[in-house]
Formats: C-alpha cells, structure tokens, sequence
C-alpha cells in the first residue's frame, strides 16, 4: 500500500514538472502575476517556517523550538558555517528542554 502511494506521488511530481514544461508557450501569465509569483513563494516558505517553529500538532511547541530556530538563524545570517549553525540551534534547544523550558 506505501509503495503505491509513493509511486502515485512519484508520478504526480513527474507530470506536474512536466506540464509546467510543456504549458510554457501555450499559457500567457499576465506581466503583474510573473512579478508576483516569486514573492507568493517566498511567503509560502516563510508562513511554513514559521507554523513548524511555532506549533506542534496544532499546540504552541515551547520556548525551546523557537529558540533554537532563532540561534540557528542569527548565526545563518551572520553567515557561519553550516554545520555551526545546525549544531548550535540544536544545542540550544537541547539545553533549554533540559532546563526544563519546554
């Protein structure tokens, strides 16, 4: 039952690219949606960043997530190496979950 599921996905993936593809030439996107679809992406990234941050089967996950994802994104943007930046968010919220700050 799992594989089929997989390969089903699998599928689906290919032939959505695919269609994206073969589509190009015979869709015409308004100039404002080509502008703007980049930026959709981006939000949608950012909005699904923040709901796995923030909350955990639908309950506030803690202080320690937060924390270690803001440790871990100080030091991305201060462009440390990064191996540094996982080791060190993780840390983080090792170290605050064991403090007890769930």
């Amino acid at each position: 039952m799992i594989l089929a599921v997989i390969v089903g996905l699998a599928i689906g993936t290919y032939a959505f690219r695919l269609a994206g593809v073969v589509l190009r030439e015979r869709v015409a996107l308004p100039e404002r949606v080509q502008v703007l679809l980049p930026m959709a992406a981006a939000a949608l990234l950012a909005a699904l960043a923040a709901t796995a941050t923030f909350y955990d089967s639908g309950v506030f996950a803690g202080v320690a997530r937060p924390a270690g994802v803001a440790v871990g994104a100080l030091l991305a943007w201060r462009r440390a190496p990064f191996v540094l930046v996982v080791v060190a968010a993780a840390a983080t919220a090792a170290l605050l979950r064991l403090a007890g700050l769930d």
